[in-house]
């Protein structure tokens, strides 16, 4: 028997069948061991109901997506920068705000004074709020530390929320972000610790999956690229490279040459780096909450992407200075809306080719039998409402590997819990068992035993 099967459902499969979106109605989807076993339409079932699974589930005509997944985010990083913000709309642009020590480089000492912990909470917000945006799959960055303490200290946050939430992360190390103030003057010695003592670091402790350079005039040559793209391939990194978003040096081609998983940004991309990227099956992911906050006017080559048939990935960017957006519908919105891509597309790109741009293409990104059973339920008349409503849409439920893991029953649930936890907690009436069972735990745990260290026995905690 199938573990669970939900009914009365419609399905978004994005995978290639011969209806928009891969769109099955009035459909039904089984799991088995976290994998899909079953989809179609409800009446092609090979049985009743109740006799084919444990637990089935009859829904109200829901929608029901592949989770979606935000494969380019800079989601650890403490700090803001709504001053920038003012100064760049009176006139002031990227490059010289990064020149005055502003930029990456002010987040870069935010998150360096920033502990652990604090990273750690306010990061763990941010999964929360994805979660709720239908996010069962994001990539995480470092490249706020530039440091070997600080840029572990991202890494290992990106670690610990991997193994507290119930989503699939990946980690990227982007050290080559930009030339932190201390080497301005030292940029081969930069470029070689990277190599020679970050790198090894990072692939011992197993903290990254991908290595990622941003290549541009006020970044890293391509050279400069190039030696950390081949330090990076001989320790069996994958790779990914910021390219062609403020002029063009030709980094995406180089990416292509080195076999990256993806390129991103491209604004400035010619067709002989489409034609790279085609040969290399390296994915475009294009940044549509950068382009429209940094007001660019340079778009995407997007008619050539298409002309060779690219897969083109959507993602949030998310960061404090040049994306400050966390929601993929708002990025799928602005793409409809600034590019021109119709709301299929947009779908596809945060799910089917963003697993694409993350090497995770056999596991997840569609409703296909024997991929993870990874997907959203929504409360939609169509799926191009995903990308019609610019403040996004929060999803009726999230279900990762078979497993329920957002709902609106179980966000109330957690509500509950936390209140009953602080309760007793300021009763004296909870120990650190609790903090480890708690189904809080997952967001929570480590800022609670944090400050049951710091807090006496008895007192009331602020919380």
């Amino acid at each position: 028997m199938w573990d669970k099967l939900w009914t009365r459902v419609h399905l978004a499969t994005l995978a290639p069948i011969n209806t928009p979106y891969g769109a099955i109605h009035d459909g039904a989807i089984a799991v088995k061991n976290g994998k899909i076993v079953w989809l179609g339409r409800e009446v092609d079932l090979p049985g009743p109901p109740r006799g084919l699974a444990h637990h089935v589930f009859e829904m109200k005509g829901e929608w029901i997506t592949p989770g979606l997944i935000d494969c380019h985010t800079h989601l650890v990083f403490a700090g803001q920068r709504a001053d920038e913000f003012a100064r760049k709309l009176q006139g002031e642009s990227y490059a010289s705000i990064l020149a005055s020590g502003g930029g990456i480089l002010s987040s870069v000492r935010a998150t360096r004074s920033s502990s652990f912990e604090e990273l750690l909470e306010c990061s763990s917000q941010r999964i929360r709020f994805a979660m709720r945006q239908g996010v069962t799959t994001l990539e995480i960055k470092s490249g706020y530390g530039l440091d070997m303490e600080s840029e572990l200290k991202i890494l290992r946050v990106a670690k610990e929320l991997k193994e507290n939430f119930p989503i699939s992360i990946q980690t990227t190390c982007l050290a080559a972000h930009v030339i932190p103030s201390e080497f301005q003057h030292r940029r081969t010695e930069y470029v070689a610790w990277i190599c020679n003592e970050l790198l090894p670091v990072v692939k011992k402790e197993e903290l990254a999956e991908a290595v990622d350079v941003f290549c541009e005039n006020i970044a890293f040559s391509l050279e400069e690229t190039k030696m950390i793209f081949q330090a990076a391939k001989d320790l069996s990194f994958e790779l990914k490279i910021h390219a062609e978003q403020l002029s063009w040096l030709g980094g995406s081609s180089l990416a292509a040459r080195y076999g990256a998983l993806s390129a991103d940004h491209l604004e400035y991309m010619r067709e002989s780096d489409v034609l790279a990227l085609k040969e290399s099956g390296t994915v475009a992911v294009l940044l549509p909450g950068a382009f429209y906050f940094l007001s660019e006017i340079q778009i995407p080559p997007i008619e050539l992407l298409r002309k060779h048939h690219i897969p083109i990935a959507l993602a949030t960017d998310f960061n404090p200075g040049t994306s400050p957006i966390h929601s993929l519908s708002t990025i799928m919105n602005l793409a409809c809306v600034l590019w021109r891509f119709t709301p299929e597309e947009a779908l596809r790109s945060v799910t089917l080719h963003a697993a694409q741009a993350l090497g995770l293409e056999k596991e997840c990104g569609s409703l296909e039998i024997g991929k993870n059973a990874d997907f959203a339920f929504w409360k939609i008349e169509s799926p191009a409402e995903l990308a019609y409503y610019l403040h996004g849409r929060s999803c009726q439920r999230l279900v990762k590997r078979g497993e329920e893991v957002m709902s609106d029953e179980l966000q109330k649930n957690m509500v509950a819990q936390e209140k009953d936890f602080w309760s007793r907690w300021n009763s004296s009436n909870v120990d650190e068992e609790d903090c480890r069972t708690s189904t809080s735990r997952r967001a929570h745990a480590p800022s609670w035993l944090r400050a049951k260290r710091e807090a006496p026995r008895g007192g009331k905690l602020s919380k």
